[in-house]
């Protein structure tokens, strides 16, 4: 047997690996594999510089002093900007309403896109194919890897807007959407399970831009793929003659998780992200593993 066919035996037997701890290690590696490289450095900075832009911008603007409305405004929306002065907690709420609708997507849409496109690309996604790992294994890996990503970088804004919150502004009891006054301990329980339900809305994309890196062998063009049918979704998301198809949008719950600072928290627009999520989770990830599976892998 030559060494060719040695080294991709096992990937056409579909062989099992006999050490039962070997997938834990495939997606340990892939975790940190995505974790470690300098383009997520970067992402994550860019996340993490967005709190302290708003929160500058918004102390420079009232010259620290406490806004003048004592909670949010009705029938617009959660007011979470102009809470900011009066609760540096809410920092964390803005940052995440600033971040979703472009820099969180189009941050994991970089990684998902590249996730497989750029081993391709690269010539090791062959190497990684080596048996025991399978082609199955490896995509569940390099979606968990993505998803990771997801909660890492919702959590860095969180945690800057937190950060520079505290520094900036005061802090204590929370006013809630329902205008009913929280702890702060309680308020910062809220923006952990806000911050939590922003990257579970996630999830959906990330399986969309799995598919499209199972599509091509260049990892700049599924990630400008990627990144592109994010913005078409959301121009049509944003069009009112386009009603009829915006529940079957996968960013158009994005925002319930202003509910989530709700007394009590509201569980219906939640539950349908997400459900919707699971669903677009289902079918690109099925769509990307059947393409992956057949996919002629021969550099």
């Amino acid at each position: 047997m030559s060494q060719a066919e040695a080294l991709t035996a096992p990937e056409k037997t579909g062989a099992r690996p006999r050490n039962p701890l070997w997938t834990l290690g495939i997606l340990r590696s892939e975790i940190t594999t995505t974790l470690r490289r300098h383009r997520t450095y970067a992402l994550l900075a860019v996340l993490a510089a967005v709190p302290v832009l708003i929160g500058i911008a918004v102390r420079v603007e009232t010259g620290g002093g406490a806004g003048s409305g004592g909670g949010p405004d009705g029938g617009g929306g959660p007011a979470f900007l102009t809470q900011v002065t009066n609760n540096g907690l809410f920092l964390v709420f803005a940052a995440l309403a600033a971040t979703l609708p472009v820099f969180l997507p189009m941050a994991v849409g970089v990684v998902a896109g590249d996730a497989i496109a750029g081993e391709a690309s690269a010539g090791t996604l062959r190497y990684l194919l080596v048996a025991p790992a399978g082609r199955t294994r490896l995509l569940l890996a390099k979606y968990a890897s993505v998803l990771t990503f997801c909660l890492v970088a919702t959590f860095v804004v969180a945690a800057s807007a937190l950060v520079v919150g505290a520094l900036l502004f005061p802090v204590g009891e929370v006013t809630t959407i329902s205008g009913t006054r929280i702890s702060f301990g309680a308020g910062l329980v809220r923006a952990g399970l806000t911050a939590a339900v922003v990257a579970a809305s996630l999830v959906g994309f990330a399986a969309l831009g799995l598919f499209v890196s199972t599509l091509t062998d260049s990892g700049i063009g599924a990630m400008a793929a990627t990144v592109g049918l994010l913005i078409t979704v959301q121009i049509l998301d944003s069009i009112p003659q386009l009603s009829g198809i915006h529940p079957y949008l996968f960013p158009h719950y994005w925002m319930s998780f202003a509910d989530v600072l709700r007394e009590p928290v509201h569980w219906e627009e939640l539950s349908r992200n997400f459900r919707l999520q699971g669903l677009y989770a289902a079918v690109f990830g099925s769509a990307a593993w059947a393409r992956f599976t057949a996919k002629d892998i021969t550099a």
